[in-house]
């Protein structure tokens, strides 16, 4: 039985230990949180992937812990790190797996595994991560002990691409951490990508999110021109998804969010600036586009209320949604939040109802949080659909609603307009 550690107990860190609980793992998940350590022990996960039920069945079987204790890490078999890697002014912040580094490095013994699925730019596994496990342990990687590079591929709420089924890009930073590497995620995933270097790992990572930022922006700006020309975008975007080849299909909204698109590309953008002494042109430009999308739903709204003779400061603004994606409860760099901000900055009275988003957010002190009713609908001024979740009545919405900007095109009617 393979004694697994799980550093970090989020998002990416807790399907990950359900999942080696089912392979016949021992697993002890670690995380700095104490109220997570807490509410985890009790058996109440805040991931949507991860119902109560298995993560009961995990603690009962005797084969998951949770834990913030370092000590917990003595005698591991296999590591794995998968923390948070936010920005900080415009810049990587690697503290957290700095941190787990140096936690685990007193506990590394030869012939353990230790693998980072933390997003982060190309160079930091071998120039950041082995040099912490070696100066702690006074091992050498790649002789004594293993180390690879996994990017995790989680997309929370959907129910085909899973942690099992999605393909596993696996990396090591010599041929044996490689074939370490595979073996250890060949028994959790349905299929594994090998490839030569920790290095191409990490950019194959940042490359698949920056398609998506790159792409999502150039649909958020054919938003904005078509409204200007007076086309509809998302019958633009219906029609030009019939062509079985040479498109692919992606859709406006009022911003990105998740840990992923508003971060990840980012640190392409920094590494190619920060060694090649140049731009990236394509991610700074989507930077800005995406940005500004809460700014420009802003505007529609304002636009919206104008026509019916209101100022945004007399306004009672109704937001549906604060998770960044539909049947979520992540609000990670969430646009709802910026939106949010630039209302209330605006003088509008301004309530959000998200089922979802159980967790208290920094939103400001005025905002109420409501459930989704003809009431509150009645009451409100202005409606905006930020986050499609299958929980809210559309029908009840567009129904009752006086004015409706929905970002996500989700509903029709006299009283509904689309981004």
């Amino acid at each position: 039985m393979t004694r697994l550690v799980v550093v970090g107990q989020g998002y990416v860190g807790l399907p990950l230990a359900m999942r080696a609980v089912q392979a016949g793992h021992d697993v002890t998940g670690l995380d700095t949180s104490i109220d997570r350590v807490k509410r985890l022990s009790a058996g109440d996960s805040f991931v949507e992937d991860v119902p109560d039920t298995e993560l009961l069945a995990a603690l009962a079987s005797g084969r998951y812990r949770v834990t913030d204790s370092p000590s917990a890490c003595d005698g591991f078999d296999v590591a794995v790190v998968a923390v948070p890697t936010p920005l900080r002014d415009s810049a990587p912040d690697l503290g957290y797996v700095e941190q787990a580094a140096r936690t685990l490095a007193p506990f590394v013994t030869r012939d353990c595994l230790v693998v980072l699925e933390s997003t982060t730019y190309p160079g930091t596994t071998e120039a950041v991560v082995v040099p912490l496990l070696e100066a702690g342990s006074g091992l050498t990687a790649g002789w004594d002990f293993a180390v690879g590079y996994s990017p995790e591929r989680i997309d929370p709420g959907n129910a085909e691409w899973t942690l099992t089924t999605t393909p596993k890009i696996v990396s090591g930073i010599d041929p044996a951490s490689l074939a370490r590497t595979e073996k250890f995620y060949g028994a959790l995933v349905e299929r594994t990508v090998p490839v030569s270097s920790t290095r191409s790992a990490e950019l194959a990572k940042l490359l698949e999110n920056t398609f998506r930022h790159v792409n999502i922006a150039l649909v958020n700006e054919l938003a904005m021109v078509a409204a200007d020309l007076g086309v509809d975008v998302w019958e633009a975007i219906d029609a030009a998804s019939t062509k079985p080849f040479g498109f692919m299909r992606f859709t406006p909204g009022p911003g990105v969010g998740g840990h992923c698109l508003p971060i990840d590309p980012s640190y392409l953008s920094w590494t190619v600036r920060q060694r090649l002494g140049r731009s990236f042109r394509f991610v700074e430009l989507a930077n800005d586009i995406n940005d500004h999308m809460p700014d420009y739903v802003l505007s529609r709204l304002m636009h919206g209320l104008n026509r019916q003779g209101r100022a945004m400061s007399r306004s009672r603004v109704l937001v549906l949604g604060l998770a960044y994606k539909r049947n979520s409860g992540d609000a990670r760099e969430a646009p709802a939040a910026a939106l949010i901000d630039l209302l209330v900055r605006e003088g509008a009275e301004v309530a959000v109802v998200d089922p979802h988003v159980v967790e208290e957010l920094p939103l400001p002190a005025t905002v109420r949080r409501v459930a989704l009713s003809q009431a509150e609908l009645a009451a409100a001024d202005a409606v905006v659909l930020v986050t499609d979740h299958e929980a809210f009545d559309y029908e009840l919405v567009a129904e009752h609603a006086g004015y409706v900007l929905d970002t996500r095109n989700r509903m029709r009617g006299p009283r509904v307009e689309q981004l």
